[in-house]
């Protein structure tokens, strides 16, 4: 069973967080196995609340978090200042280290730049904001017009449905593309296959 860990902030955008944890939360519900355990992580447990005003709470809090095999960091109009928070930006860094995959939802990619774990690598976000990523990753290659660019540890997407695109790219990773569109037709998603760097 692999753990995935979802980080949450005020202003995150709603889908960014809720389209990746239905994907793994479906996929591991179809699996016999049960390959995914699902939770949401913040720096504090405290409410958090998303950008159209939903409020969450947060399983667990950095002091308590189980260490992540899958980082999905969600995006949203809160990672322009939760870029600048050095504990959020820390713990980013050290969960990355020990992750196997760590996916960057939208502008959750200026959390990773941030952390400094886009240097090298080609990498997206909202369509809007390419030109901020490239301003804030000096060191990465911005892709245009990318859903979603995979990186082999670090993935990224270009937005709502790019994150969940993402993620059944990288349940098809783990398990298969057959369970992947399994998936995908279980919660009425029309996945987009693409080519991916």
């Amino acid at each position: 069973m692999r753990n995935v860990a979802i980080l949450l902030f005020d202003e995150a955008e709603e889908l960014d967080f809720v389209g990746p944890l239905e994907v793994f939360a479906a996929a591991s519900e179809l699996h016999a196995e049960t390959p995914f355990a699902v939770y949401t992580v913040a720096e504090h447990t405290r409410a958090i609340r998303a950008h159209n005003g939903l409020r969450v709470l947060p399983e667990y809090d950095f002091s308590t978090c189980p260490s992540p095999d899958i980082l999905i960091i969600s995006g949203g109009y809160g990672a322009r200042s939760v870029m600048h928070n050095a504990a959020v930006v820390e713990w980013v860094q050290a969960r990355a280290q020990q992750a196997e995959q760590v996916l960057g939802i939208c502008t959750g990619a200026f959390i990773l730049a941030s952390a400094g774990l886009l240097d090298g690598l080609e990498v997206t976000t909202h369509h809007e904001l390419l030109d901020h990523l490239e301003e804030i990753a000096p060191k990465a290659t911005v892709g245009q017009h990318k859903r979603v660019i995979d990186g082999g540890k670090i993935l990224t997407s270009g937005g709502i449905s790019p994150g969940i695109d993402l993620s059944l790219h990288v349940v098809s990773k783990l398990l298969g593309e057959a369970h992947a569109q399994r998936t995908a037709r279980y919660i009425g998603y029309p996945w987009l296959v693409e080519p991916l760097v």
